[in-house]
């Protein structure tokens, strides 16, 4: 491993050992995983202090983990210009009883301006609320769009359909109306029914 991957770490585990759950390294990418309610310390501390210096939110995105006891894990990567070290944070998130919103993480918009876009998008593709956001609006889909289209609880086809009508010159959406053919699949190679009418 790399000497300066090392010095790193050695200075992560010395300066916040009780906000880490774990470490990880990969290809030389280290990776942490914290508690939502610790984000907002460490990356106040991840950019401001002297050697550390993330001053770069490159992206936050997530991943649905349908079938797991939390749902949703919330990657956010960061960039050290001074150190030429990228690191990456994950934020499983359990679910919040007490809010309206069972997935709920605090928006880091106050420390890294880059990220309100990022959580819009986050918040319209999983619908994760992200409290403190000065402006949590969808930005993907259209602002009367059902439901959150990167869950894996969401149908592949949607819930409606857009369809433009000439005559009128307007949009128009529609329930969606699948023929039967689409709803079940036949796995058989279409070539076996082929072979038994021509070679019998």
């Amino acid at each position: 491993m790399d000497i300066k991957i090392i010095n790193f770490i050695n200075n992560l585990v010395h300066s916040i050992p009780q906000y880490i759950k774990s470490i990880e390294v990969i290809n030389n990418e280290i990776s942490i995983i914290i508690s939502s309610n610790n984000l907002l310390k460490v990356l106040n501390y991840l950019k401001k202090n002297t050697n550390m210096q993330m001053t770069q939110m490159l992206d936050i995105t997530a991943v649905d983990l349908l079938n797991s006891t939390e749902r949703f894990v919330i990657i956010y990567q960061l960039l050290s210009l001074r150190f030429n070290q990228r690191l990456v944070i994950k934020v499983f998130l359990e679910k919040n009883t007490n809010s309206i919103f069972s997935e709920t993480i605090p928006s880091i918009t106050n420390i890294y301006k880059s990220a309100g876009w990022l959580e819009r998008e986050v918040w319209d593709m999983f619908g994760i609320f992200f409290s403190g956001h000065f402006d949590l609006r969808r930005i993907l889909t259209d602002y009367g769009f059902q439901g959150f289209p990167l869950r894996k609880d969401f149908p592949i086809s949607g819930f409606c359909e857009l369809r433009y009508d000439d005559e009128l010159k307007t949009v128009f959406y529609e329930s969606l109306e699948l023929s039967q053919e689409f709803r079940f699949f036949d796995f058989q190679s279409p070539w076996v029914s082929f072979e038994n009418h021509f070679y019998k």
